[in-house]
């Protein structure tokens, strides 16, 4: 942020790089390499994250996560989070874990996909003639759970980041690409399977299902990064078909004509259909200017008929809605291929599917938190939902499928 102080770039510049910018439709996927999902573990003020998200058969939604915190010229903070949510029981276990004694690679390898602190262990196994690239994660979060889980990527579904290159998949900030203050990035595996066993309160749970892998970085403060957030992930019955999407909308402070113009809207996400990665979209809509239902690239989350919430104080959404539409990936199937999802969800008061509305300044360190919640006012809140839904596809030729499944989805408010 101080390099604007002391340089001379037009104050008027464009200060945000949307991951879209130079991408054509036919180069809108991009081949992960082994070191896209390394740790990376940067300095100054970053958070990056290393997420699994999974359906398991009895139809509960796991999550773990790794979150390494920079904060200056503090020490890293880590955190290993774990969630398990029954929608049949609504029973739900969450347990945040502040680490001590992370490393990358761990102990024993030279692979820094790998990772190692006092309550966890993520390991990597490259693939063979014989089985796919497997993360093996055991963790003990609390005294009352204990996790053991391997997670594979789909053979037939490659990782992917959007655009092509070692700097694919990453949105940068601040007028000198050369020197950006900042920067976002996500590399994807898009589906994956997950086998093993969590035991909460000395109960066996078998977590054998299906979903998704995902690493991603902030590479500045988060409430410098976004004012919103939308992430979506649909899981069709039987686990071949899924679409995934991640949007965030820029702070004021970054936008087409340098600070004030912000409010950039930019969005990546990607649908599966049987077994194949079908279609990979990514776009970036300015403020000021309406969405054109047009173009041939579309990667939209919307938000409808919002109320203000009383517990949060954010004018919350009653229905959502996804779109994806792009170059076809089917090689069986070429020409444009689009997907959409509609999500009703009621009144905030009483939401269908609410897992819960989460203060974040309530889950991270104490030393990050500080970081977050100098700006007056800013008081993020995650709602995070899980609800059956249908897919809609359109295929090339025109002809239409429905897929019936769940979406687990999340609005993120920031300031």
């Amino acid at each position: 942020m101080f390099s604007s102080f002391f340089s001379a770039s037009d104050p008027n510049a464009a200060n945000i790089h949307p991951v879209t910018n130079g991408v054509t439709p036919a180069d809108l996927f991009g081949e992960l390499t082994p070191e896209d999902n390394n740790w990376v573990c940067p300095g100054g003020f970053a958070t990056e994250t290393h997420v699994w998200y999974h359906r398991l058969e009895d139809g509960s939604f796991l999550m773990c996560q790794v979150i390494h915190s920079s904060v200056g010229l503090w020490y890293p903070t880590v955190q290993f989070t774990f969630r398990l949510f029954n929608p049949a029981t609504k029973e739900h276990i969450w347990r945040s874990a502040n680490v001590s004694g992370f490393v990358s690679p761990a102990p024993g390898t030279d692979d820094k996909r790998t990772g190692k602190s006092d309550k966890f262990t993520v390991l990597f196994k490259p693939a063979t003639a014989g089985t796919e690239e497997t993360y093996s994660i055991t963790s003990n979060p609390a005294d009352d759970v204990q996790i053991s889980l391997d997670v594979s990527r789909v053979a037939s579904v490659p990782g992917f980041k959007l655009g092509k290159g070692p700097k694919g998949g990453n949105t940068y900030f601040g007028a000198n690409l050369e020197s950006p203050e900042g920067y976002v990035w996500h590399k994807f595996w898009p589906s994956t399977t997950c086998k093993g066993t969590i035991v909460v309160s000395g109960k066996a749970i078998s977590a054998n299902g299906t979903g998704m892998f995902v690493h991603a970085i902030q590479g500045m403060r988060p409430n410098l990064v976004a004012s919103r957030w939308n992430f979506a992930r649909f899981e069709g019955e039987g686990g071949k078909t899924s679409a995934t999407m991640m949007e965030f909308t820029s702070t004021p402070g970054y936008g087409k004509k340098g600070d004030g113009s912000g409010g950039v809207v930019v969005n990546v996400g990607c649908v599966v259909k049987d077994g194949q990665l079908a279609v990979v979209t990514g776009e970036t809509i300015w403020p000021g200017e309406l969405a054109d239902d047009g173009v041939p690239v579309q990667s939209r989350a919307k938000h409808y008929d919002t109320k203000k919430d009383k517990d949060t104080g954010y004018n919350a959404p009653t229905r959502l809605s996804y779109h994806w539409k792009g170059p076809s990936l089917l090689g069986d199937a070429p020409g444009t291929l689009a997907a959409s999802l509609d999500l009703p969800v009621g009144d905030p008061q009483a939401y269908s599917g609410l897992i819960g509305k989460v203060d974040v300044l309530a889950e991270i360190p104490k030393v990050v938190k500080a970081v977050i919640a100098y700006a007056a006012g800013t008081k993020p809140y995650i709602y995070t939902f899980l609800n059956p839904s249908t897919l809609n596809i359109t295929l090339p030729d025109g002809t239409t499928e429905e897929v019936k499944g769940v979406v687990f989805n999340e609005a993120t408010f920031i300031s």
